[in-house]
Order: structure tokens, then C-alpha cells, then sequence
């Protein structure tokens, strides 16, 4: 029996109220057109990862437009950039959503940016399409989490390390930011709980743009220099994994030696390096440009088409963006409308293809269905499958192994309409998002 039916309905009633809809109060975008934001860093540190999307969204953009628009109106990208400057997302958010009246936001990378712009979303009844794998631990009406939860990729990656690799030791290294500490906070308790020795677990932060690793890399060799089987799990982020990369090449630290499971490194950002030493390198996504499938197929070929660049890559965070997109506009005619109220009210349990051959449905937590891969580094830049889960996994906003959200659940609709529901205590937190 599901939670819910245990739950009273007019106590249920009750606790929904607070987290109610609030009535839009943005005014329509200029008549005649639909306005589509792109919030993305195409200057800064993160620059590497985010141009790309700004570039997909423009494609997708593009595409919709050239089958007739959408309710009988054109799209009209609207782009700015907030220049990796955490600050600066939450200016440009306002921008979009007061000034330029955008109707949905498409954007964000990191998790810092993500939390800059909460508030603006929440406060404007926005409506923010987040690509990109994240820590978990928040769950907002007013964001639709179309990257991966840790439950479909952190959880998953540490499992193929445990059991197919046999790994022994963990040397956690992450930016020193939201994703990376929370993160591994739920990867090293779940390592714990899995009985791995606390003596047997590392982490270390670096800043954004760090780029000096020699001292790093040889601490991750003497660390792996015990006898036991060592693993690096990698939440480094952004141009800090090119040196990083580099780096391990140098000192001879081999996928045979100490694999690494990187998080956020994909195509893109193997793109600027030599990767022959790093041939078998891990990282976990819920989706890869090698991925065999029609439909992968056409979405790779249209790309290439619309950047005129037959090396331009694909990768997981714009699956995300197509898999949103996808979403969004079909949210919109079925509501018949913008409005971000009715459009929300649309988006739950709709399903749309994703571009692995499966299909990627909204959850009442503002989470997709999503399948979870393991790639290694090839010679090429790309990424050979050599494990998947053998369906979709459902996205979970809060991590069953910390206690302070293992009773908490998110579930968008009424009449629950909270962010982190208690199971235990039959309450709503407020507005669904964990204190830091």
C-alpha cells in the first residue's frame, strides 16, 4: 500500500495548505510570441559545460518553431549569461522572469547557481527546467529536475564500484561547493552502511578552477598504495577537470591501478583532452553519445547539422534539456496555456522518449524516470557502456540514508502539495527545501 493511503485525507487537506499554489502573477509575455529562457554560463569557469546547452536549447527552440510553433505562436529564445557569478544567475533569473516576461526558464549547472535562483522562481511563480545531476536533498514546486537524483547516479555508480570492481577504498575528491559536500555526505554514509571502515574513506575540496593536482594525485597514489583496492569518486567540476586529468596521466595513475568515477565529466569535457592515458576512467550518467538507438542516432546528426560541426558532441545534461523541453510543450497544449499554474498542473505523469531507447515520465516530486549507465573512457572521447540498470529508475529528491531526510517524501499534487512531507509525523516541512 502506498504512504499516502495511510495518511487521514482531511489531515492530508490540512497540511497541503501549506504549500498551496500561489495564483501567477507575472504578467504574459509580449503577444504573438512565446519567450523561452536560457539562464546558462557561457563565460566563466563553467563555461566548458554550459555553452553547449545554450546551444542545444537554441536547436530545440529552432526545431519547434520550424513545426509551427506552439499554440499558434512562434518561440523566441531569450539568452543571457550569468557568467559562472552565482550572484549574477539570481540577477539574470529576475531579468528574465520581470523584465524580458520570459514564460519557462531552461538553465543552471551547478547546484550553488540552482539555489541562487530558488528564491527568484518561488517569489515570481517561475518555472525552471534543471539538467544537470544534482545532490538531492530539496524539492521545489516551481523546478522540474530533469537531471539525475543521487538514487540514479551516486547510489548506482558506488554499487559497480562495491560489486563489480571489488573496491575496497574511496577517495571522495569534489569542487568545493553544494553538490560535491552533500553529495558525499550521502555517499559516505551509504559506504558506512555498506561496511566499508570510515579509516577507508577520504575527502577532500578543491575551489573552482583549481589547477594545481600534483600534491592531490600523489596523496590519491599513497592512498591506494595499502593493499586494497582503490576507487577515486570524482564531483570535481567544470575547466578544474582538465588539469585534473592531465594530471593523474602524468603520474601514471591508471583505471587498472585506481579507476575514477567522475559525476560531472562527460563528453564536453573530455573534449580538450588527450585521452588516451585515461582509456577506462568511469563515469556515471543517465545517458551517452555512444548509445546505440534511432532515435540517439537522429538527435546526434540534427546537432551536428544546426552547429555545423560534424565533431560537436552530444551529452546527458542536454538529453535533459531535450527530455524537458519535450516535456514543457507538451504540457503547454494539453493546459492549452503558458501559465505556469496550469502548466504545472499538465507536466505531472506525462512521458515523453528519452534518447536511450526508453521513455522518461514525470514524477509527482518534479523527477523523471530515468535509466542509470557506466561508461568508460575511450581513446576517442567517448564512452563505452559496460554496465546499465536494467530499467528506469525513479528520481527520489530525498536521500533514504541520511536520517535527516530518510522519512521525508515530495509529491506535488494535491492534496499533498509539499516539498518534504514527514511520513512519520504527518506533516509538511514548508517549502521544500533542506537547510544547508
Amino acid at each position: 500500500m502506498s504512504w499516502r493511503n495511510l495518511i487521514p485525507g482531511l489531515l492530508i487537506c490540512a497540511v497541503g495548505a501549506l504549500g498551496l499554489a500561489v495564483p501567477s502573477t507575472r504578467a504574459e509575455s509580449p503577444e504573438g510570441t512565446i519567450r523561452v529562457g536560457v539562464l546558462h554560463s557561457l563565460s566563466g569557469t563553467m563555461a566548458i559545460s554550459e555553452t553547449t546547452l545554450k546551444d542545444a536549447m537554441l536547436m530545440l527552440v529552432d526545431e519547434q518553431n520550424n513545426k509551427g510553433g506552439l499554440l499558434g505562436k512562434k518561440l523566441e529564445a531569450v539568452v543571457v549569461d550569468p557568467a559562472s557569478d552565482w550572484p549574477m544567475f539570481a540577477e539574470k533569473a529576475a531579468q528574465l522572469l520581470t523584465q524580458d516576461k520570459v514564460d519557462v526558464v531552461f538553465g543552471c549547472w551547478t547546484s550553488v547557481s540552482r539555489k541562487s535562483v530558488l528564491p527568484v522562481f518561488e517569489e515570481n511563480n517561475g518555472l525552471l527546467f534543471y539538467p544537470v545531476q544534482y545532490e538531492g536533498q530539496e524539492s521545489s514546486r516551481n523546478v522540474v529536475y530533469t537531471g539525475a537524483a543521487p538514487n540514479q547516479q551516486a547510489i548506482p555508480a558506488v554499487d559497480y564500484l562495491l560489486d563489480d570492481l571489488g573496491v575496497k577504498r574511496f577517495y571522495l575528491a569534489g569542487t568545493d561547493y553544494v553538490f560535491p559536500r552533500t553529495a558525499n555526505k550521502i555517499v559516505e554514509a551509504y559506504l558506512i552502511a555498506k561496511g566499508v571502515a570510515p579509516e577507508d574513506i577520504v575527502v577532500n575540496y578543491t575551489p573552482f578552477s583549481h589547477g594545481d593536482w600534483q600534491s592531490i594525485v600523489s596523496e590519491i597514489k599513497r592512498f591506494g598504495s595499502a593493499g586494497l583496492k582503490t576507487a577515486v569518486v570524482s564531483t570535481v567540476n567544470g575547466d578544474a577537470n582538465v588539469p585534473f586529468y592531465k594530471e593523474l596521466a602524468n603520474q601514471d595513475v591508471s583505471a587498472a591501478s585506481i579507476p575514477v568515477m567522475a559525476f560531472s565529466v562527460g563528453e564536453e569535457e573530455l573534449s580538450g583532452i588527450d585521452t588516451a592515458p585515461l582509456v577506462g576512467h568511469l563515469a556515471a550518467w543517465n545517458y551517452f553519445e555512444s548509445v546505440e538507438n534511432p532515435d540517439n542516432e537522429a538527435f546526434i546528426k540534427r546537432w551536428r547539422e544546426f552547429v555545423k560541426d560534424e565533431s560537436r558532441v552530444t551529452n546527458d545534461p542536454m538529453e535533459a534539456h531535450f527530455i524537458g523541453f519535450n516535456l514543457w510543450v507538451k504540457a503547454v497544449e494539453a493546459a492549452g496555456t503558458t501559465d505556469v499554474d496550469a502548466v504545472l498542473a499538465a507536466l505531472v505523469g506525462l512521458e515523453v522518449p528519452n534518447l536511450t531507447g526508453g521513455t522518461a515520465r514525470l514524477l509527482p516530486n518534479h523527477h523523471l524516470t530515468k535509466p542509470v549507465l557506466i561508461g568508460e573512457i575511450q581513446s576517442d572521447g567517448q564512452f563505452q557502456v559496460v554496465w546499465e540498470t536494467g530499467g528506469e529508475v525513479e528520481g527520489d529528491a530525498w536521500s533514504d540514508y541520511l536520517p535527516e531526510s530518510a522519512d521525508l517524501v515530495s509529491d506535488w499534487t494535491a492534496p499533498v502539495s509539499c516539498g518534504n512531507f514527514n511520513r512519520k509525523t504527518n506533516t509538511c516541512g514548508g517549502a521544500g527545501a533542506a537547510a544547508e
